[in-house]
C-alpha cells in the first residue's frame, strides 16, 4: 500500500483480447501521456511476447509525457524509467483480461514485476477497471459484453465478486461469439426445417460474402473462414431483430436475461439488492441502440433490484484503471466517490479518446 499523501505518478493499463490503452496520470489527476497498442494478453499472444508489447507501449508513453514536475524537482522521463528507485510510477494498475484465476494473477504479477515500472503493482481482471470507470460512487456492478461476458461486482466496504467467466465450461453463454454461433444456427435451421424462418438465413451468409448458410457452414468446418469470425454477427442479429424478426429479437431477448442473471446474481452475493447501485454497461456489444434489449434487460434487473441504475459506459475502461490507481495514492485499497483529482481524470481521457 503507498502511504497516504505520497506523492507520485500512477501507470494504469487496461489490457483486453485485442488492445491495449496506457495512461500515466500524475496525483491531481492530470493526464500527462497515453497509448494504445495490441493486446499484451498472455492467452493471446504468449507470456513473453505481452510483457514485450507492454514494455514497449510503457515506454512509448513515458516519452510522450517528457519532462513533469513531481515534489518540485524535474526529473525525465523515458524508456520505461523514472528516477526515483528507478521506477516510472509509484502505482501500478494492470486491468488484464485473461487474469481469471490465482495462478493467472500470479504469472502475471511476476513478469510485470521483473519488468520494475512501479514501486506498488496491482494486477486485476479487466472487469474492475471497467467498474470503476462508470461507477462515479466506486461500487456497483460491471457486466462486459465484448467477444465473451463476464461481470464483477464492488460492495461499498471493498468485498468483490466475480464469475470465472471461461465460456460454455463456467456455463456462460452471451457476447459476440455466441450472438454469432446463434445466428448461423438460426440460419441453418430455418433452411432445413428444424426452425423458423429467418431474414438470418439471407444476411448472415451475406456479411461473409456468400449466398446460403449452409456454405457459411461449409467454409468454417473446412476452415476456410476462421470460427472467430462469428463475433462479427453481432451488429447483423441486432439490426434483424430491429427489424422486427421473431428470431433475431429471441437472440437478443436470450443475450438480455443472461445479463439480467449475472447483475442480480452479483448484487445478491455482495447483498447490494435493495440499495441504489450502478450497474455499468461495458463492451463492444453494449454499442447497440437497439432499445428493446435495454428495456429486457433493465425489467430484469429491477425486478430483484429496483433501485439499480443502469449505465452504459462511453469512457474508455482504462480510466478505470488509473482511479483505481488514484484510489491507492489517497487511502489504500478501497475504491472512493470521484472527488477533484477523479473529474479532473475523467475529463481529460474523455478528451484523448474522442481525438482518436
Amino acid at each position: 500500500m503507498v502511504p497516504v499523501g505520497m506523492p507520485g505518478l500512477v501507470l494504469a493499463v487496461d489490457g483486453g483480447n485485442s488492445k491495449t490503452d496506457v495512461l500515466l496520470v500524475d496525483a491531481t489527476g492530470r493526464l500527462l501521456a497515453a497509448g494504445r497498442g495490441g493486446s499484451i494478453s498472455h492467452q493471446a499472444v504468449g507470456i513473453e511476447e505481452g510483457m514485450a508489447r507492454l514494455s514497449g507501449l510503457v515506454s512509448e508513453v513515458a516519452d510522450l509525457a517528457g519532462r513533469v514536475y513531481e515534489g518540485g524537482h524535474e526529473r525525465r522521463l523515458g524508456h520505461g524509467r523514472g528516477v526515483d528507485g528507478e521506477r516510472l510510477a509509484a502505482v501500478g494498475v494492470y486491468c488484464l483480461a485473461g487474469a481469471d484465476f490465482p495462478r493467472d494473477v500470479r504469472l502475471l504479477r511476476d513478469h510485470i514485476g521483473r519488468l520494475g515500472l512501479a514501486r506498488t503493482e496491482l494486477v486485476l481482471n479487466d472487469c474492475y477497471a471497467a467498474l470503476r470507470a462508470g461507477a462515479r460512487q466506486g461500487y456497483g456492478v460491471a457486466l462486459i459484453c465484448g467477444q465473451g461476458i463476464n461481470g464483477a461486482g464492488v460492495a461499498p466496504d471493498g468485498r468483490v465478486a466475480r464469475f470465472a467467466a471461461v465460456g460454455s465450461l463456467s456455463g456462460d453463454w452471451g457476447g459476440a461469439t455466441s450472438l454469432g454461433e446463434a445466428a448461423l444456427g438460426a440460419a441453418i435451421r430455418a433452411r432445413d426445417g428444424r426452425g423458423s424462418r429467418t431474414s438470418l438465413e439471407r444476411a448472415v451468409p451475406a456479411h461473409f460474402r456468400l449466398a446460403r448458410p449452409e456454405a457459411l457452414m461449409l467454409a468454417m468446418y473446412e476452415e476456410r473462414i476462421p470460427e472467430r469470425r462469428l463475433s462479427e454477427l453481432s451488429p447483423v442479429v441486432f439490426a434483424a431483430a430491429e427489424a422486427g424478426d421473431g428470431v433475431a429479437r429471441a437472440i437478443v431477448e436470450h443475450l438480455a436475461d443472461e445479463l439480467a442473471l449475472m447483475a442480480v446474481a452479483l448484487l445478491r452475493r455482495l447483498g447490494m439488492l435493495r440499495r441504489w447501485v450502478e450497474v455499468v454497461l461495458a463492451g463492444g456489444v453494449f454499442r447497440t441502440r437497439d432499445d428493446g434489449f435495454y428495456q429486457r434487460l433493465a425489467s430484469r434487473v429491477h425486478a430483484a433490484a429496483p433501485r439499480a441504475q443502469l449505465v452504459r459506459l462511453d469512457a474508455p475502461p482504462v480510466l478505470g484503471a488509473a482511479l483505481l490507481g488514484l484510489d491507492q495514492l489517497a487511502q489504500g485499497l478501497l475504491p472512493r466517490p470521484d472527488d477533484e483529482a477523479a473529474m479532473q481524470l475523467r475529463a481529460d481521457v474523455e478528451r484523448w479518446s474522442a481525438a482518436r
